[in-house]
């Protein structure tokens, strides 16, 4: 297959995805990575639990029929050069990162032979998916660890190196659950990515080269700053409050694509026909 015709694609996960009900997103992972003909890696470096993490989603993704299921156990970064690993990501038709810490991700993957081996399976067409710090992680430059319910400010969020799978952006999970805007917002204000995802749990972002579509029960909140007219972020001191005036946001639920190249939501021609206040035909 030529290289233009290669499809990447990301399956982003706010976190506490069903997997015990019909697991819509888990399923739709296991589809992409080639259905009954999948091979699964699942990465545990985020958790202390390893064992018990990864044996949970090898019994999810073989009861929806993946061929085969098998946890890659990553304690330290010298763990990052194992054969076997290698070996198994190789073959590797899916790729998924679990939730817990996701600076231990970075810690103990960043830079070594897996990540690099990740990213090469990536670009030949393995679907890498993650949920909640595996989602965190999937940005050049991550949101460490930051506060919850609260109005931006430069200090409630920490900002460290991704495993940039899709660069240029930020991406926040538990989202609506956690009350994360003024976090993710105070994220974007960071870094030069103008782009901020936030991801509701049971909720996820299929990426497919340039463009993702939302699966699940929740939304995706789209923070666009490209437009934004006036920040005060450089007059600020460290816990004074931000300003951003001019910023685009976007609530995207079940079944809404968005472009992100261009920056836009994907709205079918029917809908925008029967919506009034899309075509500036609602009545005052």
């Amino acid at each position: 297959m030529a290289e233009s015709e290669i499809k990447r694609q990301l399956v982003i996960i706010g976190g506490a995805e069903d997997k015990e009900g019909d697991c819509q997103i888990l399923r739709e992972f296991v589809r992409r990575a080639g259905g009954t003909k999948a091979r699964i890696v699942i990465i545990t470096a985020a958790t202390e639990l390893p064992r018990e993490v990864g044996d949970n989603y090898i019994r999810v993704f073989e009861r929806l029929g993946a061929e085969e299921a098998r946890i890659i156990d990553t304690e330290t970064r010298e763990d990052g050069s194992s054969s076997t690993a290698l070996e198994a990501i190789g073959k590797a038709t899916g790729i998924f990162f679990t939730g817990g810490d996701q600076a231990r991700i970075t810690d103990i993957l960043k830079d070594t032979e897996i990540d690099r081996a990740i990213h090469r399976r990536y670009a030949e067409g393995a679907v890498v998916g993650g949920t909640s710090a595996g989602a965190a992680v999937m940005p050049d430059v991550m949101i460490v660890e930051g506060d919850s319910e609260t109005n931006p400010r430069i200090e409630i969020v920490e900002m460290g190196p991704g495993m940039a799978f899709l660069p240029g952006v930020v991406i926040d999970q538990h989202f609506s659950q956690r009350g994360r805007l003024g976090r993710l917002i105070s994220a974007l204000a960071q870094q030069p990515a103008v782009l901020g995802f936030g991801i509701d749990e049971n909720t996820a972002m299929v990426v497919t080269d340039h463009q993702f579509e939302v699966i699940g029960e929740g939304s995706i909140t789209v923070v666009d700053e490209s437009e934004a007219i006036h920040s005060n972020v450089d007059n600020i001191l460290k816990d004074e409050p931000l300003a951003i005036c001019g910023a685009r946001l976007h609530i995207l639920p079940h079944g809404y694509k968005f472009d992100l190249q261009n920056r836009k939501p994907i709205l079918d021609a029917h809908f925008v026909t029967e919506n009034p206040v899309l075509t500036g035909q609602a009545s005052s």
